[in-house]
């Protein structure tokens, strides 16, 4: 797939030591939620005409997918529930994450208080005690470590109905197909890009035939956080057919570029924030000054990505051009 990377006119900010420095973006193309620019008939609806009317047929804009990502926010917390306030204000189709859904130890007694009473209304089928849940799932986590504190994470496999094995798997959204991964050193069909995970991903995207192809998982394959770069999960992605790869576990915003394509670390979800380091080969972005979550809206050609925190800022706006 062939791709590039469209810089939007907003203000990121990246960290340097404790101080915010403001990058300025070059103005560029509009995304794909944009509206059309006027056809000359429109320009011309109101102008007086000689015999018939002609009526111009207007293209409907392209069908766009909302996806919200958080990632360990399970706290029950006042800093969850503004993460929760602020997702839910984008009406996103789908919310995915990247796992520590229910801290502190992944407790059942705790599940539904951390995920539920925020969620209920994405997860499908929910039993839960906060409200109506979903007709049908648009709630997709991969596990944390976590998550997996308490009877190897029985409490999480019970809570949820997800597709495959539930460790993890793949599903269609839209026009993009996202692979959750278990990036847990523990998993039984490994970690490693040559075991049995690792086959079924490679797998999976060479039969793909998404337009948009995003790997998620707990761990970051590189990060410049507190727990730093995952080397065990640092795969052939970009080679393997993927556009995006997604990651939490630290506690903190940043955009990499590694294979030629983003990595995410999407760590701010309501958790302890966490400091960040130097900046890993390839960091282009650094943001650990409020809570946020990443949301993704895409149509068949463009991808957007926007970082945006609680008080509303845009940390970050990127778009990817390509797609089918």
């Amino acid at each position: 797939m062939v791709y590039r990377f469209l810089l939007l006119p907003t203000l990121a900010l990246m960290l340097v030591g404790c101080g915010a420095v403001p990058l300025a973006l070059p103005t560029t193309q509009p995304s794909a939620t944009s509206q059309p620019a006027p056809t000359q008939a429109a320009q011309l609806a109101n102008t007086p005409t000689v015999g018939q009317p002609t009526a111009a047929a207007t293209a409907s804009p392209p069908p766009v997918t909302r996806l919200a990502v958080i990632s360990d926010y399970g706290t029950a917390s006042p800093n969850e529930a503004r993460v929760a306030e602020l997702v839910k204000s984008w009406q996103p189709d789908y919310v995915l994450t990247t796992g520590d859904n229910n801290y502190p130890a992944g407790e059942a007694s705790t599940i539904d208080a951390n995920i539920g009473q925020f969620y209920h209304e994405f997860i499908a089928p929910y039993q839960g005690s906060y409200g109506a849940g979903a007709t049908t799932n648009r709630f997709f986590p991969v596990l944390g470590n976590h998550d997996l504190q308490t009877a190897q994470g029985q409490p999480y496999f019970d809570y949820f109905t997800l597709p495959g094995n539930e460790r993890y798997y793949a599903v269609d959204l839209g026009p993009a197909r996202i692979y959750a991964l278990n990036s847990m050193p523990g998993e039984q069909d490994g970690i490693a890009a040559d075991s049995i995970q690792g086959r079924w991903l490679q797998q999976q995207l060479a039969a793909s035939a998404a337009c948009w192809n995003i790997t998620l998982m707990h761990h970051p394959p590189f990060s410049s956080g507190l727990h730093g770069s995952s080397d065990w999960m640092q795969w052939p992605f970009a080679d393997w057919g993927a556009d995006l790869v997604l990651a939490g576990h630290d506690h903190s915003y940043e955009r990499i570029i590694q294979q030629g394509i983003p990595y995410l670390v999407n760590g701010l979800g309501g958790g302890a924030v966490y400091d960040l380091g130097p900046p890993v080969d390839g960091s282009q972005l650094q943001f650990n000054q409020a809570y946020g979550a990443l949301l993704i809206e895409l149509d068949r050609a463009t991808l957007r990505f926007q970082f945006i925190s609680v008080d509303g800022t845009v940390v970050d706006d990127q778009v990817l051009a390509g797609g089918c």
